[in-house]
């Protein structure tokens, strides 16, 4: 087995993990897409793709999540 193996894989991706930090600090669709230098639909697509991969239906669910799992902190 390779040494990576054992080691914990992020659930979210660098960009997804950058775009909830800001949705912590209550950020806007706007201001995270600004701040990131991305279009809002990217910002809304992270969201999403996030949201699918925990099962979950909305931003405030995602993010109760990611704290609950230590893939966030506040």
């Amino acid at each position: 087995m390779k040494e990576n193996d054992y080691t914990h894989k992020p659930l979210l991706t660098k960009r997804e993990r950058e775009v909830f930090e800001l949705l912590v600090q209550d950020k806007t669709t706007k201001e995270i897409a600004s701040e990131l230098f991305i279009s809002e639909k990217t910002v809304r697509n992270h969201i999403s793709n996030a949201m699918q991969k925990l099962g979950v239906k909305g931003r405030s669910q995602a993010v109760v999540e990611l704290l609950r799992m230590g893939e966030l902190e506040l």
